[in-house]
């Protein structure tokens, strides 16, 4: 069970929204790169991070802070927000990124997410977004008829690393993550799934230990841990114990 810690960029800092919304960030590091650094002094094995600029836009935006990110540390990091296209997904690949995240172009064009799974074996997945069960895209801004098991379901034997599941309606407010849904997601489909949106308190963390929860490949975490909610090295003690 791997916590991710989660680096949200919007304008080269790190930020956390609520519930998704670009106007409603929080600033908690105009550093990025020393963020970074300091989850892996915490003891954290991977990082995620997310450009959010890039999300909406297609395109990377954020690239020299995620850049600077992957000259700081050692340890693997994946990014989502605004990959779309195989020469995106080579480039950051080649920069030394562990994994790339697909989102809206899961969506959109699942056919390029299965030959980039191909071609990059476990070095893609596929960011799954839902607003009320219904996959979300571009950057959120816009919700598809397509629900999460059938998104899933698209890519079953494909070759994805990783399905990470964000729920919304919980994202950035200390909601606790929609445990029930993400465990269906992970029950649905072979492909590792990772609970992402609205860990909230060490709580969450004691019911990733119990054995039903073995199913998921992990969870990431935003907001709890910068404002302390969750205590990062209790947390990784209780996972790594519970292995």
């Amino acid at each position: 069970m791997i916590l991710f810690p989660a680096i949200d960029l919007k304008d080269g800092q790190c930020v956390r929204l609520k519930l998704g919304d670009m106007n409603q960030a929080t600033v908690f590091n105009d550093d990025p790169a020393a963020q970074a650094k300091s989850f892996e002094d915490q003891g954290f094995e991977y990082l995620h991070v997310v450009d959010l600029n890039g999300a909406f836009a297609g395109e990377s935006v954020n690239g020299a802070a995620v850049e600077n990110i992957l000259k700081t540390v050692k340890f693997p990091v994946q990014l989502g927000g605004g990959i779309r296209t195989l020469d995106h997904i080579e480039a950051w690949l080649d920069k030394g990124l562990a994994r790339v995240i697909l989102g809206t172009v899961a969506v959109r064009n699942p056919e390029l997410v299965k030959e980039a799974a191909k071609k990059w074996p476990g070095q893609v997945a596929v960011g799954t977004d839902a607003k009320g069960g219904m996959v979300a895209v571009e950057g959120w801004a816009e919700t598809s008829e397509l629900s999460i098991v059938e998104l899933a379901r698209r890519f079953e034997g494909a070759g994805v690393a990783a399905i990470i599941y964000t729920d919304i309606d919980r994202d950035g407010i200390l909601a606790g993550i929609n445990w029930d849904s993400t465990l269906e997601l992970a029950r649905s489909t072979s492909i590792p799934v990772i609970a992402s949106g609205g860990l909230a308190s060490m709580d969450d963390i004691d019911r990733m230990t119990r054995p039903e929860y073995q199913v998921l490949e992990g969870a990431i975490s935003g907001r709890a841990l910068y404002d302390g909610r969750i205590d990062s090295r209790e947390a990784l003690a209780k996972l790594r114990a519970a292995a």
